[in-house]
């Protein structure tokens, strides 16, 4: 497995990533063995095996999900993706993108955070620090939350007078008490020691939470921005994490396995306890999404598998749902809204999925368009337009591809049919 240069100072981390004799870009994440090299584009990435899988080599016989039927005229012509336009800037590769009140954030290697307005999708805004290579983002209503290359979170305030505008207000953590407690020899206190991958928000307890490919993932009290506790939550890096709104944490690590973490009030020391652990298949877990409820937990795998995880009705506890099959490499991001389920893969596809009544998923739509593997994305509802009608299920779909691309769709399921249509009414190169 590659892991992160160590040569670099702690002060000063190294994305590149160390595999056999070549150096491949960034992906700011662990990456396993199993995945290919991405360094030359436009050119798909090779396939895992030039073979015919083979039930053994698979991590399930019988997958619990529908697949797309692409022999089917009826049922091609109503999961086509066309977006024929896309929004393209010198930013780099798209490593990130939230999307909150009718804004889209995206962040890339520049040092600039983009602000999109939906739904025409133009640019309205920009969030720019000497700090480079934006790789996480977490908006709430008030404030905006970016992790940069240098491990630290900036912070700004969203005001909606008249004109949104941001405000920076702060860093994470604070330089003053990063230097007194690193002299002071105290460990909670300081800034992860390796990239962060993933951030999560819990307005109601005013906390904030960082996981790192350094094994952990840091508490910080929003705030006075201090960090509160440090999580030692996996042997591996800790690729992704998750948080429901009753405060259960769900970390993602390349040791091939989610955890499931609750508060517990009535300690100071380790607020923080493991409940439970989740085995995905021996195959390292990249990134994690929840259903807007929490009763559904999805997990992308660098197999290409999207396992998923459901609610114990009487325990509370997470229990194994099944698996969605469909990209041949790793999924890179997820997102849920309503009954949607949407993936993005280094195989540079997304894949829309919806969860109906019974539990079963339909794979309805296959994004494709992307020239390099789909590093992020995020979906909202929309309500769509299709045949002069208003449609009743629809959501809006916006992914960020390591080819430095910025693609929208408009994604509608009527009675099982699944229309793409193209949102994307530009093109927009500096």
């Amino acid at each position: 497995m590659a892991t992160l240069d160590s040569s670099n100072s702690p002060t000063s981390p190294s994305f590149t990533l160390r595999v056999p004799q070549q150096k491949t870009n960034p992906f700011l994440r662990s990456i396993s063995t199993k995945e290919p090299s991405f360094s030359h584009f436009p050119s798909p990435p090779p396939r895992l095996s030039s073979q015919p899988s083979s039930p053994a080599r698979l991590p399930f016989h019988a997958p619990s999900s529908k697949p797309l039927d692409t022999t089917n005229p009826d049922a091609a012509t109503a999961a086509s993706s066309r977006c024929v336009s896309s929004v393209l800037k010198k930013d780099g590769q798209i490593l990130s993108v939230a999307a909150s009140n009718g804004l889209v954030y995206t962040g890339s290697e520049s040092n600039v955070v983009r602000v999109w307005k939906l739904p025409e999708f133009t640019e309205c805004g920009q969030l720019k620090t000497k700090a480079g290579v934006v790789v996480a983002i977490e908006v709430s209503n008030e404030k905006v939350y970016v992790a940069y290359a240098d491990c630290k979170i900036r912070v700004w305030r969203r005001s909606w007078e008249g004109v949104t505008r941001h405000v920076r207000v702060g860093t994470i953590p604070r330089a003053g008490s990063y230097v007194r407690n690193y002299i002071a020899g105290k460990d909670k206190m300081m800034k992860h020691m390796g990239p962060i991958s993933s951030l999560a928000l819990n307005s109601s307890d005013d906390i904030l939470y960082s996981a790192s490919l350094d094994k952990t993932v840091k508490v910080w009290r929003i705030s006075d921005y201090k960090c509160i506790e440090t999580i030692q939550a996996h042997s591996e890096p800790i690729n992704a994490i998750a948080l429901s709104d009753d405060g259960v944490l769900y970390t993602a690590s390349d040791d091939a396995t989610v955890r499931v973490w609750r508060r517990n009030f009535c300690t100071s020391n380790r607020p923080h306890s493991l409940t439970i652990t989740l085995p995905a298949k021996s195959s390292p877990v990249r990134t994690l999404a929840l259903t807007a409820d929490g009763g559904v937990l999805y997990g992308g795998c660098s197999d290409g598998y999207i396992h998923y995880w459901l609610k114990g009705w009487f325990s509370g506890q997470p229990q194994y749902g099944g698996s969605l099959p469909g990209h041949t490499h790793a999924v890179m991001c997820l997102a849920t809204v309503g009954s949607f389920v949407v993936s993005g893969s280094a195989d540079l596809t997304g894949r829309v999925w919806v969860r109906e009544q019974d539990g079963q998923h339909c794979c309805v739509a296959v994004l494709q368009g992307h020239r390099g593997p789909i590093r992020c994305v995020a979906a909202f509802p929309g309500r769509v337009s299709a045949a002069g009608e208003e449609a009743e299920d629809g959501c809006t779909v916006c992914t960020g591809s390591l080819d430095g691309v910025l693609k929208v769709w408009r994604v509608v399921n009527n009675v099982g049919r699944c229309l793409v249509q193209k949102t994307c009414e530009y093109f927009d190169l500096d």
